[in-house]
């Protein structure tokens, strides 16, 4: 069937669409495609840390959402049908160039700047470009799979009904454009959520799936290492530069080390191990929605990060602005891999639990002071945990 399948859908031998397999991975062009998202998601920290405000950080996560939002979207479609052949390589370049648009107009998300194409108009006909584009997309590689059609046309309500939300808010503007925002991104995220549980999606190769989320972590911990430029840039080297550089590192190496050292590897045979139905709940609830938090985290702390770049051996206290993002960002980080870890595990780990209660609490003490020692103090709690965790699998380990 999958032979006569093929057979009809190639053009004078050029493969239209390729479905993929139970061993698939990710191919090069799709690491191709995110680097469309790693320039995305630097211009969103620095949007963050120019508008140097609550409410520019409340913006500047509901951007990355809509970030999210496509990139999840494009990784089922590349775990459906190969995404370097045909058709939908064709679609994801379109995807890719309005996308590169979205970024280039996130400092006018939410402000135009005087002169040329109004920004946040802009940025919402690129983002829903790359959202249509996709669905389409979508339902040609669907081909006779009756189901998968019909799931298609269903995702079109919610998106078409945020779509709308999203236009009203780039066209009115001011103090508008927040709320209908974030109500846009509540209707299309929720929508899509409720159709999806039970729904005709096809999840093929687990381990795609559970390689793509991994690599997306690697790309927003890259953000925390380009925040260390961002935040030393101008600034001439000293040694409190540099021991605020490697305390920055030090953030991005537990950082990886708290998601794959164990808990991406388990995770991933937990879904290799579901089937069916079950199998689509389990990838959408802990990788698509899952690992949001966990991807807003790691962006939070990267601005904390660049702050304490940009202000080592000042002399003057951190400050909240940089103080919690930086913790608060952290604990959100473990709060989505203890979330990820009861979906997949079914029982998060204590120690993590206990970890994030202290970077909250430590949070507001961070900001009182110095850089240098709010970011020490972060480093400290990450590592304890690191080695209460490999303490607690070596005394597990079969001798």
């Amino acid at each position: 069937m999958v032979e006569q399948d093929l057979s009809r859908r190639r053009v004078k031998g050029f493969p239209v669409v390729r479905p993929t397999g139970e061993d698939h991975r990710a191919t090069p062009f799709e690491l191709f495609f995110d680097l469309v998202y790693v320039f995305a998601v630097t211009r969103v920290t620095a949007y963050m840390a120019g508008e140097h405000g609550a409410h520019g950080v409340l913006r500047g996560l509901l951007v990355l959402a809509l970030l999210w939002g496509t990139w999840s979207g494009y990784t089922w479609l590349g775990n459906h049908s190969r995404a370097d052949e045909g058709f939908v390589r064709a679609g994801m370049v379109v995807a890719m160039a309005a996308m590169f648009v979205v970024a280039l107009t996130i400092p006018e998300a939410w402000d135009d700047a005087p002169g040329g194409l109004n920004g946040p108009v802009v940025l919402v006909c690129a983002y829903l470009l790359v959202r249509c584009v996709h669905l389409a997309v979508y339902a040609k590689v669907a081909g006779g799979d009756a189901g998968l059609r019909r799931q298609v046309v269903i995702t079109w309500l919610p998106m078409t009904a945020g779509a709308a939300l999203l236009v009203s808010g780039a066209l009115l503007g001011g103090w508008a454009q927040t709320p209908l925002f974030t109500a846009a991104l509540v209707v299309d995220w929720l929508g899509i959520y409720l159709t999806a549980r039970g729904g005709g999606w096809r999840l093929r190769s687990p381990a795609h799936l559970a390689e793509r989320h991994g690599l997306f972590v690697i790309l927003a911990i890259g953000e925390s290492i380009v925040a260390i430029g961002a935040g030393a840039a101008g600034r001439p080297v000293s040694g409190p530069l540099l021991l605020a550089a490697v305390l920055g590192v030090a953030v991005a190496v537990c950082l990886w080390w708290l998601y794959f050292d164990v808990v991406s590897v388990a995770a991933e045979r937990r879904l290799a191990g579901e089937s069916g139905p079950a199998r689509v709940d389990l990838a959408v609830e802990a990788y698509t929605y899952g690992h949001f938090p966990v991807v807003a985290g790691i962006v939070l702390a990267a601005l904390g990060v660049e702050g304490v770049l940009a202000h080592a051996g000042d002399g003057e206290p951190l400050g909240a602005f940089y103080a919690l993002p930086l913790f608060g960002g952290l604990a959100l980080y473990l709060a989505g891999l203890l979330l990820f870890q009861r979906r997949t595990h079914g029982a998060p780990g204590r120690p993590r639990l206990v970890a994030t209660g202290v970077l909250l609490a430590a949070a507001p003490v961070a900001g009182l002071l110095p850089p240098l020692a709010g970011s020490a103090g972060a480093v400290v709690v990450l590592g304890a945990l690191i080695a209460v965790e490999t303490a607690g699998v070596s005394r597990s380990a079969p001798r």
